[in-house]
């Protein structure tokens, strides 16, 4: 797939400076969601290489942190309501 991890997208949209709805609506682009789980099915093969063992764990964790995000971001928003 591509050259850079799948995870730089996530960092990219967080370096690039943000607001709550912003971090409630973002979602991963469709060329990331297919590598993510093409990473899953080989990790599930017990196939993946060392880069890519490392590429799904750094995305893993960053996606969690960007769930936290978004329930933070929700409350912000209901807060302004």
């Amino acid at each position: 797939m591509a050259s850079s991890p799948i995870y730089l997208e996530i960092i990219d949209f967080f370096a690039s400076g943000t607001t709550p709805q912003a971090v409630v609506d973002f979602r991963p682009s469709p060329a990331v969601q297919q590598r993510a789980l093409e990473l899953l099915e080989l990790a599930k093969e017990d196939r993946l290489t060392p880069e890519q063992k490392s590429e799904l764990e750094h995305f893993t964790e960053l996606e969690h942190i960007l769930r936290m995000a978004k329930a933070r971001a929700r409350q912000i928003l209901a807060a302004k309501r």
